[in-house]
């Protein structure tokens, strides 16, 4: 596989296609969503994938802000003004650019958030860069938006892909599956599935292991009976997913169908993927950055509210724009302003935000990444699955306790970011 540049703005043919997820799709058919605004209301920009592969995932980021914004109108808003978003299908890279432009040149929104496709994180954050308004990316995963391509006005609440890697890494290490061991990878055909790639062989050969095979697949992909084959003559010690979105859900299926019994594991996941699954399909060890199980009041809370409203506990895709949407009206409250410049500045200095996990979480002044704890979650045997929700086990957080919280992100010599 030829090296994939996230930095460069030229995509190719598949990856829009990807972005966009249906044919027909196109930013003509999905008109401007523009809410009746309140003349001193305070407005956030929110764009997210609500069609194509990432779109079951972009609901619950939707429902996530939706909540966030009653329960801080309910506590007096922002400053004393009402807080408003304006929430878009990003629909392709192109298209995000275009509606983020749109959102801060004639909504003047004061901010950016959202986001899923590592892709068009990049053309949001070029607005953002251009305009020097704040975006916050909330499902991105690229190490590239954190090394190469980074610039000042991008900051991550969502993990890196080496955030994910090496917290699952850890535990497959543990189970002896590693070292001398051959993975058979699945790999997403766009940024992020590349880049996660790159990622997991550096880290399998840090580690001694190797790849007995890696396939990318198109994101449109629905069939992997083939793959499924190869991987049957493979004989592999682990099967490995660097797959996204849906695609994570229909692998799932078609492997029990195959009943191939070869263990599995996953460098990116999100837990509304495994609901969809469905009992008996979902199993493996999977990296997540948040999930509805974790014993705090803070999770307790959310989980709670969020079930109320929308009848179904929150995935950890939820988890990030819930939380960004809170953290920036904490910022702007605690400051007085919604001057980009001061919470810029604030976050740099290494203020502290509660998250819903152990321990508080902050800003990496270096790259903008947050950093947070995450979990290692195990499949629950089919026989003590007693809900369509709780259906895996969890790690306690990783980093463990009295560990730094960087440990399992980039080091400076592993992903160099040059802040432009």
């Amino acid at each position: 596989m030829s090296d994939f540049k996230l930095s460069n703005p030229r995509l190719s043919r598949r990856q829009a296609l990807a972005g966009l997820g249906v044919a027909g799709a196109g930013f003509i058919a999905s008109p401007s969503i523009i809410l009746a605004q309140t003349p001193d209301a305070i407005r956030f920009g929110h764009l997210t994938p609500r069609t194509g592969f990432l779109g079951p995932l972009g609901e619950f980021a939707v429902q996530a802000v939706d909540l966030a914004v009653e329960e801080i109108n309910a506590a007096g808003g922002i400053m004393g003004r009402k807080l408003e978003v304006l929430k878009e299908d990003s629909v392709n890279p192109q298209t995000a650019s275009t509606k983020a432009e749109r959102m801060v040149e004639r909504d003047k929104v004061t901010c950016l958030l959202g986001e899923i496709s590592s892709a068009s994180c990049l053309t949001i954050a070029q607005v953002a860069q251009r305009t020097k308004t704040l975006f916050v990316n909330t499902g991105g995963n690229s190490d590239a938006l954190r090394g190469e391509s980074c610039n000042k006005y991008m900051f991550h609440i969502e993990s890196q892909n080496s955030m994910y890697v090496k917290t699952c890494g850890r535990s497959l290490m543990s189970q002896g599956l590693v070292k001398g061991k051959k993975w058979f990878s699945l790999t997403a055909d766009y940024a992020f599935g590349h880049d996660l790639l790159r990622v997991a062989k550096r880290f399998m050969e840090s580690n001694g292991g190797q790849f007995a095979a890696d396939k990318l697949i198109p994101t449109d992909a629905t069939d992997f009976s083939a793959v499924l084959l190869e991987i049957r003559a493979a004989k592999p010690d682990l099967v490995i997913s660097n797959l996204a979105g849906n695609q994570i859900t229909n692998f799932l299926k078609q492997y029990a169908e195959f009943g191939l019994t070869f263990p599995v594991a996953g460098f990116g996941f999100d837990t509304a993927l495994a609901w969809a699954a469905g009992k008996g399909n979902f199993g493996g060890v999977w990296p997540v950055v948040w999930h509805h199980l974790i014993d705090t009041p803070g999770t307790k809370k959310f989980v709670a509210d969020f079930s109320k409203k929308y009848g179904k506990p929150p995935e950890n895709q939820a988890w990030g724009d819930y939380n960004i949407v809170k953290i920036m009206a904490q910022s702007m409250n605690e400051l007085k302003s919604t001057d980009t410049a001061k919470i810029m500045e604030h976050w740099e200095k290494g203020a502290k935000f509660d998250v819903l996990k152990t321990r508080p979480g902050f800003f990496r002044a270096s790259d903008h990444q947050f950093m947070h704890e995450m979990y290692t979650i195990t499949a629950l045997p089919q026989a003590e699955v007693k809900n369509q929700y709780d259906i895996f086990t969890s790690s306690g957080p990783v980093p463990g306790p009295g560990e730094d919280l960087e440990v399992i992100a980039t080091t400076k010599e592993e992903n160099v970011c040059k802040m432009a």
